[in-house]
């Protein structure tokens, strides 16, 4: 299954090119969908993972489903229990980023690039979404 991730990746930034989407957005897509579909590799017990790309005209949408229900790990931030500093308290050497905890790092940068994204869970399993 890991190698549905490079795959998942090179299929949106060719649906987006062709789409004729900004080199910069396709970049911003092909980032989102590695971090999402990488966690619902890791997440789910099942090989079935599916990554839809939506066109509108306020932008793209990136959907990865999966028939697992597993909880999909909050973005780390500071001051919560991934090892980060509190505020107030400065991060001191090179090892500030490895306090970061493992879950979530990913969503970090899908939040960074996405105007938004979310998460559903149903009985057929869990679609998340992020839109650019």
């Amino acid at each position: 299954m890991p190698g549905g991730v490079p795959e998942a990746r090179h299929r949106v930034q060719e649906a987006m090119r062709a789409w004729g989407e900004p080199a910069e957005r396709i970049e911003a897509a092909a980032l989102i969908v590695t971090e999402l579909v990488t966690n619902a590799v890791q997440h789910t017990s099942t090989r079935r993972i599916r990554c839809r790309l939506l066109r509108s005209a306020e932008g793209v949408r990136i959907c990865v489903w999966n028939r697992g229900r597993a909880r999909i790990p909050a973005p780390a931030s500071p001051g919560d229990a991934t090892g980060l500093p509190v505020a107030g308290v400065p991060a001191t050497g090179d090892d500030a980023l490895d306090r970061l905890s493992e879950d979530g790092r990913g969503l970090l940068l899908v939040e960074a690039l996405a105007a938004r994204w979310g998460t559903r869970a149903a009985l057929a399993g869990r679609l998340v979404w992020a839109d650019i």
